[in-house]
């Protein structure tokens, strides 16, 4: 069995109502959620105006390679309503692999661990919360170390505790 940290994010509509659907949906995929982090509302990064986010992070189990989990969260992506029309836009909802075990993966379409997860506080700050001392692969650093030396100034706050599913 594999581990996979999803990173979670939706600010278009029912943000929690999204974000609770798109974990749940995972399942019947065959990705088992372990731990979800605390719910954090985002200053948007990048991108046009929009709203504000809801982020989160989970731990899943897994026997799926990253590419089929990767299809997995795409499919809940677009069943939630996601069309990828702008680069950074607002959405429903947004599912990213932040780390798959130890794996490094540089494909067009896939990059295991998450390129830009050791810059964006609004992925570090959840993952801190489900996995401080996971270790990014190439950087070879702690989730807890790279979210205290991140240079990220968004805001990023506790919204709430995670609604609605019993891991």
């Amino acid at each position: 069995m594999s581990t996979v940290y999803l990173g979670l994010g939706s600010n278009l509509g029912d943000r929690l109502g999204n974000l609770a659907a798109g974990l749940k949906s995972l399942a019947p995929a065959g990705l088992a959620v372990e731990a979800v982090s605390s719910v954090w509302e985002t200053e948007p990064v990048g991108g046009p105006p929009q709203p504000p986010y809801l982020n989160g992070a989970a731990r899943l189990r897994t026997r799926l390679s990253p590419r089929a989990v990767l299809e997995a969260v795409q499919a809940a992506e677009v069943a939630a309503g996601r069309r990828r029309t702008l680069r950074y836009g607002p959405r429903p909802l947004d599912l990213d692999i932040l780390l798959f075990d130890d794996a490094v993966i540089a494909e067009p379409d896939l990059a295991i661990p998450h390129p830009r997860l050791a810059e964006r506080r609004f992925v570090l700050a959840p993952l801190a919360e489900i996995a401080p001392d996971a270790v990014h692969p190439v950087l070879r650093r702690s989730v807890r170390a790279l979210l205290a030396e991140c240079a990220d100034p968004h805001r990023v706050e506790i919204y709430c505790n995670w609604p609605g599913l019993s891991v």
